[in-house]
Parts: structure tokens; C-alpha cells; sequence
């Protein structure tokens, strides 16, 4: 019986401990000039949770549109690369009909001439209209590794072509302002 004594005393005293520590506290609070909860009337505390449900309404829905946003942009992304793999498959055969054109053009068959051309430049328009472009270099441009891709050097034919492009050996192409194949240049030395 005395320890059950001894454990309701020590009950009694940690329950007047934390009577006294709230009381304490409330002073503290109450000093400084922080209004304790029991001091903050309903309408404060209501105004308190709309303000932070308000704030965390706006930070969700700022992010919901950068969602949006990013999303649409991806979705412009892939929607103008989206015929890239396509469009690569179709540049050897664009590089065969070039080909093709100057070896006609040697030969004395007009008609010939004109029918290919005729289809070369179908082929041509149609791959414009999917928005491939042809990367505009030419010989005696200066050299830009990001924008082309030189195979070799030689001797410049002349001093003004040192360091630049003596001769463009195979057309670049790019898909909007993306390069799908960098043309392949030669540099003079």
C-alpha cells in the first residue's frame, strides 16, 4: 500500500509540475507580448487557417500551371520532331536524286531532265513542308564546329580559304532549329 501511496504522490506532483510549467509559460508568453491561444478569439484563429489554406491553394495551383506549361511545351517538342526519324531515312535518298540531277544534266535528254527534276522537286517541297531545311554553307564560309562537320583537311587552294571551307562534300539538314545531319565540309590548311 505504501508504494501505491508513493505512486499517487508522484502522480500529484508531476501533475502540479505541469500545472505550474503552463503557468509559467502563459506569463512568459503573455510578457513578451505573443498572445497565448486562450488570448486569440475564434475569428483570429479563423482568419489564421484561411490565410494558410489560402496560401497553400496558390501554391498549388502555381504549380498545376507550370505543370501545364512544361507539359505543353514537351508536348511542341515532340510534335515538331516527332517525323525526324523519318525525315533521316528520306536524306540518302535526296542525296541520290542530287546525284542523279548532275549526271542527267551531262547528257543530252532534256525530257529525261525535266521529269526528274520534276520529282525531285516534289520530293523536295514535301519534306519543306515537314519542316526539314537545308543548312545554308557554302565554300569560303568560315568554319563553326557547331554547325558543321569537317572530314579532312587540304592545302588552300588560295591564302583568303586558310581555316575556312574549301568545299562542302555532303548537304546538312536540320528540323526546325534542330540540325538532324551536319554537312560535311572539307577545310583548307
Amino acid at each position: 500500500m505504501s508504494q501505491e501511496n508513493s505512486e499517487n504522490v508522484e502522480k500529484d506532483l508531476t501533475q502540479e509540475e505541469l500545472i505550474n510549467d503552463a503557468e509559467n509559460t502563459a506569463e512568459t508568453t503573455a510578457e513578451a507580448g505573443i498572445p497565448s491561444a486562450e488570448e486569440l478569439t475564434e475569428e483570429q484563429k479563423l482568419r489564421e487557417e484561411i490565410a494558410k489554406e489560402k496560401d497553400k491553394f496558390l501554391r498549388l495551383f502555381a504549380e498545376f500551371e507550370n505543370y501545364k506549361k512544361r507539359t505543353a511545351k514537351e508536348r511542341m517538342d515532340l510534335f515538331k520532331t516527332a517525323n525526324q526519324e523519318v525525315l533521316q531515312a528520306l536524306l540518302p535518298v535526296m542525296d541520290d536524286f542530287d546525284r542523279a540531277l548532275a549526271q542527267i544534266a551531262k547528257s543530252e535528254d532534256e525530257v529525261l531532265l525535266k521529269g526528274v527534276e520534276l520529282i525531285h522537286n516534289k520530293l523536295k517541297d514535301t519534306l519543306v513542308s515537314k519542316g526539314l531545311e537545308q543548312v545554308d554553307i557554302k565554300a569560303g564560309d568560315a568554319f563553326d564546329a557547331d554547325f558543321a562537320e569537317a572530314i579532312t583537311q587540304i592545302p588552300a587552294p588560295t591564302p583568303d580559304l586558310k581555316g575556312k571551307i574549301v568545299d562542302v562534300v555532303e548537304k546538312g539538314y536540320k528540323l526546325g532549329d534542330k540540325i538532324i545531319r551536319f554537312p560535311k565540309v572539307v577545310l583548307g590548311n
